[in-house]
């Protein structure tokens, strides 16, 4: 007689001490899943955001649409919240709250600067660090590794988001929670017919609401039904994989222990030591020319300004960022247990970041030379801003050096630079460009350049000297204000609609023709 099968044990979850729920899978590896079906919070939460993202964000240009969109998209993943165990005490990924709180904050933020500026290159800039910092606001990753191990597991989550959402929703009907498809599409039709009814009435009840109704009203043309489909298509799967993550926190504690297996002494300090020799040896020998300035230029045969900015200024932004790469590797792999080991450590590595610091210094004054003669542009201004954040990943960096242990100091390389970055933005570099431009010598002006320029510069270009020069610029930036939906709304267009207004100025077409003018 047959007897039948022992009951297969409860399944246990990644994570010691939680047990999955009916349905569950276990997904192994690094990132293990939720041991439950997504909450009807959730599934309504991300529901909610992606509807928002389709009705609100702007494709083509900034605008407050992004930040309306970011928020409602922290909102969605902050609902997911992580599923509590009774297992040991929480990972360093739970503790890290504020931490967290912190880099979704910075994720908002640099998607509203499309509310402040309509520099199209600015926001981005923006908006690639944007994906940077939610990923630290994801993972609560320490280490630069942890952080590109968090962007790998983007896609993987993405794909297991969506049969984890659709179990949510199944669950939810299941349980009664949720109402079925037919009464849905009645509920939405219902829902559909009071507000038509009542809006078309309010409309021809009132002027103001009638304008103010056919400024929210959806536009149900074919493309922009397309535009929603695709936003939906790509926003979906995105929230759905951010709140999988979220409610799943990887374990990354073991790719953010900040020294890796200790090599001998001498087996690096003799490397670097001759590298930070090098150093000095190109610091003492070029002296003049890192710091010579305008008279170094003038009294070298040959020599004009441009070659003494552009020589070896690349070289040397090379040379500052294989420096932070060897600095991280020796801090990762330099022994430490010792007196002697910190006293070695201490020395070289400071003597090599000390003078890593007169590198960056030297670089900045032959840029400034060449801002000082040519004139600030976009590319000078960004790169500017570069040295200045290597100089203080540097200064970080001996500050580290005291401990000799510094867990924190990645992340305090990116809040830096993401620091600089809204910096940049709340400075509004695009007009600091027009106000270096409009305040040139005569005849030194580049209008071509000015017309490139976006709408934030306006403002300042209306203080041009010249008058057809600041009519035909003018003119050329107001074509590309657009029509101004709501959802492309930003500070910096609107300034300049303030300026030029609603329609540019007519002129004859022969006055602004010309190359001059960038056409």
């Amino acid at each position: 007689m047959s007897t039948a099968p022992p009951a297969a044990p409860q399944e246990q979850n990644i994570t010691k001490g939680q047990t999955r729920g009916p349905g569950a899978r276990r997904w192994g590896g690094r990132l293990p899943g939720p041991p439950r079906p997504a909450t009807p919070g959730t599934v309504a939460a991300v529901a909610a955001a992606t509807l928002v993202a389709a009705l609100s964000l702007p494709l083509d240009e900034p605008g407050v649409g992004w930040l309306i969109t970011a928020g409602a998209a922290a909102l969605a993943v902050l609902v997911a919240r992580p599923v509590a165990s009774a297992g040991p005490p929480p990972t360093p990924v739970a503790r890290a709250r504020w931490d967290r709180l912190a880099w979704g904050t910075a994720t908002v933020a640099l998607a509203g600067v499309g509310t402040l500026r309509a520099a199209g290159w600015l926001f981005a800039l923006c908006l690639l660090t944007a994906t940077l910092t939610g990923a630290l606001a994801i993972g609560a990753a320490r280490s630069m590794r942890a952080v590109v191990v968090t962007y790998l597991m983007a896609p993987a989550a993405v794909l297991r988001a969506a049969p984890w959402l659709v179990l949510g929703l199944t669950r939810m009907r299941r349980a009664g929670r949720g109402p079925a498809p037919a009464r849905m599409i009645a509920t939405t039709m219902v829902s559909v017919a009071l507000l038509a009814v009542f809006g078309m009435l309010f409309v021809s009840a009132d002027a103001a609401f009638a304008k103010l109704f056919a400024a929210v009203l959806p536009d149900l043309r074919v493309d922009s039904v397309v535009r929603w489909v695709f936003i939906c298509c790509l926003a979906a799967p995105a929230l759905g994989g951010a709140a999988y993550l979220r409610a799943a926190p990887p374990d990354l504690s073991d790719l953010d222990r900040t020294q890796g297996r200790a090599v001998g002494r001498w087996e690096w300090a003799v490397p670097l030591g001759l590298l930070a020799a090098l150093f000095a040896a190109f610091v003492a020998v070029q002296l003049a020319v890192l710091f010579g300035g305008e008279r170094h230029v003038l009294t070298t045969a040959g020599l004009t300004y441009a070659e003494y900015a552009r020589g070896g200024f690349w070289q040397l932004c090379a040379v500052i960022g294989l420096t932070l790469v060897v600095l991280a590797g020796a801090a990762r792999w330099a022994p430490r247990q010792t007196t002697g080991d910190r006293a070695v450590f201490r020395a070289v590595l400071g003597s090599l970041t000390l003078l890593a610091l007169v590198i960056v210094a030297s670089a900045l004054v032959r840029m400034q030379v060449y801002i000082d003669t040519y004139g600030l542009t976009r590319l000078r201004l960004l790169v500017a801003c570069c040295e200045v954040w290597f100089g203080v990943v540097l200064i970080l960096v001996l500050l580290a050096g005291i401990r000799t242990r510094a867990p924190w100091l990645p992340r305090a390389a990116i809040a830096a630079g993401v620091l600089a970055l809204l910096g940049l933005a709340v400075a509004n570099p695009d007009a600091l460009i027009a106000r270096d431009q409009v305040h040139r010598p005569a005849g030194r002006i580049d209008v071509a350049y000015l017309s490139g320029l976006s709408a934030d510069a306006v403002p300042e270009i209306a203080e041009l000297a010249d008058a057809q020069d600041r009519t035909c610029v003018l003119y050329r930036l107001g074509l590309r204000l657009g029509e101004g939906e709501w959802r492309s709304w930003n500070l910096g267009r609107s300034a300049a609609r303030d300026v030029i207004g609603d329609d540019p100025h007519p002129i004859n077409p022969g006055e602004c023709s010309t190359s001059r003018y960038g056409y």
